[in-house]
């Protein structure tokens, strides 16, 4: 078994949970590389870190994918990852983490866990994003696991968002901005932005305005088989664009096509957590004493 990890940032439970997992690999003669980019990083605040192997690419011959953080790493995980079906299992070293489930108390146990087959795979729809004319920042890398988001660029004026369904007109949102989300995240800016939740598994997307001024604007669930065609308009002669944390800057009046990716991203669920559990945990659900 080969396994690599990945992680962007260091905070103080980072040297020690990333030993602890390392260790726990090899002392089950499990092959183990980390990222060299993460390597340095911790290496860098902690000198004393021991020498492991490295990796600055991915191939099919690893087994699975150990994202150190929180979602935000995860999510950028995904661009090593890409269309080459490694499973991906994060430890949350972060905060809130929808999608890092394992805890830093518990690091061996979930990795016991996985290799003895006690997981299932959930695979999450990517959407992918094409601009006329070309932006090479976008089509370089042009998916994301969680949303796509439009927004105004260098300006406090709304702009205005035409939008298409397959082609049919559907409104033009006059707003702060627009979501296009997965599923996967419809429990991040969508969700703080009004929009609702949606199990990994519906075969949907939600386009969700970011501070309309037409209060009737309210969050739209779609088919993911829909391609979204945008273009916007205002004040400033460009707007910005982001896939999960990535941004790029358009001009004004570029057509934006999203439609669902043609592949998947797989991610590892143990057997003791669900997505309907994580909810309840992290939204506080039931937590009222009154219920």
């Amino acid at each position: 078994m080969k396994v690599a990890i990945f992680g962007r940032f260091y905070n103080k439970t980072t040297t020690e949970s990333v030993e602890t997992l390392l260790e726990y690999l090899l002392k089950k003669d499990i092959d183990a590389y980390i990222e060299t980019g993460f390597y340095n990083i911790i290496k860098e605040e902690s000198p004393t870190f021991k020498e492991y192997k490295t990796f600055e690419t991915l191939d099919t011959s690893f087994d699975f994918l150990v994202s150190v953080g929180g979602d935000g790493t995860i999510l950028r995980s995904i661009i090593y990852v890409k269309d080459i079906d490694i499973p991906i299992i994060g430890l949350n070293t972060g905060r809130l983490g929808f999608l890092a489930t394992i805890q830093v108390d518990a690091i061996e146990q979930a990795i016991q866990n996985i290799i003895d087959g006690k997981y299932k795979i959930s695979e999450r729809s990517l959407l992918s994003v094409e601009t006329s004319p070309e932006n090479s920042d976008i089509s370089s890398i042009n998916f994301a696991l969680n949303e796509v988001g439009i927004s105004r660029k260098n300006t406090t004026s709304m702009i205005t968002i035409e939008t298409h369904l397959n082609d049919e007109y559907l409104t033009s949102y006059w707003s702060d901005g627009l979501i296009v989300s997965t599923p996967t995240g419809s429990t991040g800016y969508s969700l703080s932005c009004g929009g609702p939740v949606i199990t990994p598994d519906t075969n949907s997307f939600v386009l969700t305005p970011i501070a309309p001024h037409n209060l009737s604007a309210r969050p739209l669930v779609i088919p993911d088989t829909t391609e979204i065609q945008l273009k916007v308009y205002g004040r400033e002669e460009q707007h910005l664009v982001s896939l999960d944390s990535r941004i790029a800057t358009l001009d004004n009046g570029t057509l934006i096509k999203i439609k669902k990716a043609d592949f998947k991203i797989k991610m590892i669920d143990l057997l003791d957590e669900s997505f309907l559990i994580t909810l309840r945990k992290k939204l506080l659900w039931g937590e009222d004493k009154r219920n």
